[in-house]
């Protein structure tokens, strides 16, 4: 079965957003305390530049890991447990396939 096979029941679409959700408040929150830091910091327009440079290539990675489609969110929960927004037990509501095929995915990137 591939990962566009899967089926989401409606309580597992819950489960799914709502970690979902989770993980990208805590992703914006580490990107928003960086952010401060670096502008707190910045004492010259080119430092000030700096600080934009970093927010683009923060939006950009967002919108790279956070994919909601049903499709992509076994990857999706794979990495952002590996980038530490999200434990595995937030999870729990998802069938066993599904959390199988994540940690599956966790474990090829670790031999990576």
């Amino acid at each position: 079965m591939t990962l566009n096979e899967l089926s989401w029941s409606p309580s597992e679409k819950k489960v799914a957003r709502a970690a979902y959700d989770k993980a990208l408040e805590r992703a914006l929150a580490s990107i928003m305390a960086e952010f401060k830091r670096r502008a707190n910091a910045a004492t010259t327009p080119s430092e000030m530049w700096e600080v934009e440079d970093y927010l683009k290539e923060q939006r950009r990675d967002l919108d790279r890991t956070f994919d909601y489609r049903y499709s992509q969110l076994i990857l999706v929960f794979a990495t952002l447990i590996r980038e530490g927004y999200l434990e595995e037990t937030m999870l729990a509501g998802l069938s066993e396939d599904k959390r199988k095929e994540i940690r599956r995915f966790l474990a090829w990137h670790a031999r990576q």
